[in-house]
């Protein structure tokens, strides 16, 4: 018998721990502050992250006009496009010099000068018979886009494709008729 009470007395008794009620309402007001948090920010960052998420029309080409009234003298054609700038959509206007070359082979440059971003024309100085030039700051391009004063680099073009008798543009790209 002396045996049998050693056995007990040297066990320690089992103590439960039990969750005082600060403790309880800690993590219950903790719990619950987290998952009103997540209701909130969840929505904000799907909101954010959204318009990334999104296909985007990269390779979209849009009808700009008959393929029949392109000829070697360059013309000016405006077209849209619709644009989508995160959460913003609109149309805007664009424009394209669109022309053909020597071969026969249709071409669009972009009238964006590559020195400050103003607006070329073709033939509008006296000066430079047949080039496109920039009332800005008077740099002046080949019919094929190349740079001859006062820009950097050449003007970019469009890229094009014909369909069904129309000539559609696509989006800039670095002009691919000059070489730098």
């Amino acid at each position: 018998m002396n045996d049998a009470k050693h056995k007990h007395s040297s066990e320690q008794p089992t103590t439960r721990r039990e969750m005082s009620r600060r403790q309880f309402l800690s993590y219950a007001l903790g719990g619950t502050t987290a998952f009103m948090a997540a209701g909130v920010t969840i929505p904000m960052i799907r909101f954010a992250v959204d318009p990334i998420l999104q296909p985007t029309g990269a390779g979209d080409f849009v009808k700009v006009v008959e393929e029949s009234k392109i000829t070697n003298e360059p013309k000016s054609f405006k077209f849209q496009i619709h644009q989508v700038d995160g959460w913003y959509e609109s149309d805007i206007e664009l424009e394209a010099w669109i022309m053909k070359d020597e071969k026969g082979a249709v071409y669009a440059l972009s009238p964006v000068c590559k020195h400050l971003g103003c607006t070329v024309n073709w033939n509008a100085d006296t000066r430079y018979p047949n080039q496109f030039f920039c009332p800005c700051h008077e740099a002046h391009y080949t019919k094929e886009g190349k740079n001859l004063a006062v820009a950097p680099l050449p003007l970019d073009e469009y890229k094009i494709k014909i369909e069904s008798g129309f000539v559609y543009l696509g989006k800039v790209q670095p002009n691919q008729h000059v070489t730098k």
